[in-house]
């Protein structure tokens, strides 16, 4: 495979980033293609790699099996059983283990964990610590007749103890569930009563902004709403109490895997449940997204070595919550024989550069964080490559909502030329990414490189069909692996069909508006059900917030259409100033011809209001929908799930906000 160059014109020169021959050849799309070419599929580029993958999907899938050296007892008949969505299965009759293929063969002192507590020095935690604590805490849930297919909680931030958590209960056969201490009690309590578990372990605390926080309180608020819960095991992290538990007979963590045992693999069904994941809950009670063992596996296994080039010895990192999908997401770097590196802080310890300082200190390959992040280092003025030695730095992931096209451009003038910038977009649904990244293929301004290997992507109109070059909804026309095997408490499918089918009978609609590019590369302009739709013209709110947020005078900001009972359509733009500005006259003009310039004058937002912040999901994603509705009337507790909102004080200075300009209409 050579370095992608389809699709190319003498725009080309326009690429921030292109492989070298030599990069490209020691890529792991390589030696898969490789492996491909001696089996007579042959590829040259990786837009053609992708097409023979969604037009052969069993082939591609079975020849990730392969290549990867799946274990398993029993031998499937058929890759998928059927296409219809919902509905396929994959690999029926075989039994597997994620945890498993994590640790297999893997006692050595070689780092699987480093861990880094803000404010403190690395902990590095050898493949040999993690087995064998693993296989104490999994021999303990045995003990307690944990059994697969029952439910552990975990309350649990960024830390070691999850990592072996969730690979105990997953050796068990178990299933997992978390939140991260940041998580009100409420907010928990909304998500693992529905799926009643046996076993709740939980921290004292995490660390942020150079303090400890208590949650000691939360965490007994919590098994207090979990009568489910049988055993409880207690970390004590944050604070050195050695006599706190959250219930008398609550075992602390380090009796809890002080045994000496080998790990137990308990071999299950391929679609057995691994971990349940939740929707962002910004409406209503969250949606329990089950996943199973053998569609994380396969996925992981594709994803983290084909679309970012995962290797032994690399240092993996993603800066997440074990709220996110994105903690579960990383994990998979094990699945490589890699180091994953944790982080339990503030991104902005010490300064915004507290990542980039991790980046050296710990000598990370792989720097994943939120294109919010890269966004705030270039309003302060950072330049990370100058400032610290990146040298063994080879990709920078951006994910959570769409990266403008001026971060790609402060990555290549601040952080490393020669750096591969690899957005990607994907989401809980799937606890992956379809529209990912590859190491063959260059990097364009504000555009993720591909689709990945086995999703059939598709941007399709309002009519259902497809379009290139156009903006449509992001839809999937097959199934992938590690598509939900369904929701919590959804025994006939109603609620998990119409989150993603009814628009498109039988294809899955993601929710995303996107533009697939003359590149093969995808644009993704911001969720569909947020659209601005002005004079009958959509436009994506991402492409509102790259323009806006040019301006040294805006912090964040946040733009809804709102139609309204009269037939009106109203188009506010709210905007958090940075310190020291004012939203003076002068500045709302400018807001006004910036958009109007650099966009549309279509859709110059009716308003410009000053706010005291921009309310964000847990993961970052603006909360564009909930302001809407509380914008035409939803009462607060129906419009907006407060426990899933960063700082649900904003949702109180939004809904008084909407109720007093109902007030002024009215007169």
């Amino acid at each position: 495979m050579t370095p992608d160059r389809s699709g190319a014109t003498e725009q080309d020169a326009s690429a921030l980033w292109r492989p070298s021959g030599a990069w490209t050849a020691s890529t792991r799309l390589r030696e898969y293609a490789d492996a491909l070419a001696a089996r007579g599929v042959r590829t040259d580029t990786y837009a053609s790699l992708w097409a023979w993958s969604t037009e052969h999907l069993e082939e591609f899938w079975a020849s990730v099996w392969e290549h990867f050296g799946v274990r398993a007892d029993g031998r499937y008949e058929q890759v998928l059983s059927g296409r219809e969505m919902p509905g396929a299965r994959w690999f029926e009759g075989t039994r597997l283990n994620w945890a498993e293929h994590v640790l297999h063969d893997r006692g050595s002192e070689e780092t699987a964990l480093v861990f880094v507590a803000e404010g403190e020095a690395p902990q590095e935690i050898p493949w040999a610590v993690l087995r064998r604590q693993v296989g104490a805490l999994a021999a303990r849930l045995r003990s307690w007749d944990v059994r697969p297919g029952d439910r552990v909680a975990a309350y649990l931030p960024n830390t070691p103890h999850a990592v072996i958590a969730l690979l105990a209960c997953a050796a068990v056969g178990a299933v997992w569930s978390a939140c991260g201490p940041e998580f009100a009690s409420s907010g928990a309590i909304d998500r693992f009563r529905q799926i009643e578990p046996v076993v709740f372990i939980t921290a004292d605390g995490h660390r942020q902004g150079g303090k400890a926080v208590d949650r000691r309180e939360a965490a007994a608020e919590i098994l207090a709403g979990l009568p489910s819960v049988a055993r409880t095991v207690h970390v004590p992290y944050a604070f050195s109490d050695e006599d706190w538990r959250p219930h008398e007979a609550s075992v602390p963590w380090d009796e809890a895997v002080a045994d000496e045992c080998e790990p137990e693999f308990s071999r299950v069904p391929f679609d057995h449940p691994l971990w349940v994941l939740y929707s962002s809950g910004t409406t209503g009670l969250p949606k329990g997204i089950v996943h199973g063992h053998g569609g994380i596996l396969l996925e992981q296994l594709k994803c983290l070595a084909l679309q970012m080039d995962v290797r032994r010895g690399d240092r993996f990192f993603w800066q997440c919550s074990t709220s996110w999908m994105m903690w579960n997401f990383q994990l998979g770097a094990l699945l490589h024989d890699a180091a994953v590196v944790l982080y339990d802080g503030s991104p902005a310890y010490r300064g915004a550069g507290a990542l980039w300082r991790l980046a050296e200190e710990v000598r990370l390959t792989h720097f994943g964080v939120s294109a919010g992040y890269l966004m705030s280092c270039d309003t302060v003025g950072l330049r990370p490559g100058e400032q610290h030695d990146l040298s063994v730095l080879r990709m920078i992931g951006s994910t959570g909502s769409p990266l403008p096209p001026s971060g790609y451009r402060w990555v290549y003038e601040a952080v490393k030329r020669d750096v591969w910038l690899n957005p990607t977009s994907g989401g809980t649904d799937v606890c992956t990414a379809f529209v990912a990244g590859n190491p063959v293929s260059p990097v364009y301004e504000g555009e993720m490189q591909s689709l990945a290997l086995g999703c059939s992507v598709q941007s399709w109109d309002d009519e259902g069909r497809e379009v290139v070059g156009d903006t449509g909804e992001l839809v999937l026309t097959a199934p992938m692996p590690s598509m939900p095997v369904g929701f919590w408490n959804d025994p006939g499918g109603e609620r998990y069909r119409d989150a993603y089918f009814t628009t498109y009978p039988g294809v899955w609609r993601h929710g995303d508006w996107c533009t697939i590019t003359r590149h093969g590369g995808v644009i993704i302009h911001g969720r569909s059900d947020s659209t601005l739709n002005k004079q009958g013209v959509r436009m994506g709110s991402a492409d509102i917030y790259d323009v806006v947020e040019r301006l040294p005078e805006i912090a964040d900001s946040l733009v809804i259409g709102v139609e309204q009972a009269d037939g009106g359509y109203w188009m506010p733009l709210f905007v958090q100033l940075a310190d020291g500005a004012e939203l003076s006259h002068d500045l709302r003009r400018r807001i006004k011809d910036t958009i109007r310039a650099h966009l549309t004058p279509r859709h110059v937002p009716d308003e410009v209001v000053q706010v005291p912040g921009v309310p964000h999901t847990r993961t970052g994603k603006r909360l564009e929908v909930p302001v809407k509705r509380l914008m035409q009337g939803v009462a607060p507790d129906k419009a907006v799930n407060a426990g899933s909102v960063d700082d649900p004080a904003l949702v109180d200075w939004f809904s008084a906000y909407a109720e007093q300009r109902r007030a002024d209409r009215a007169f």
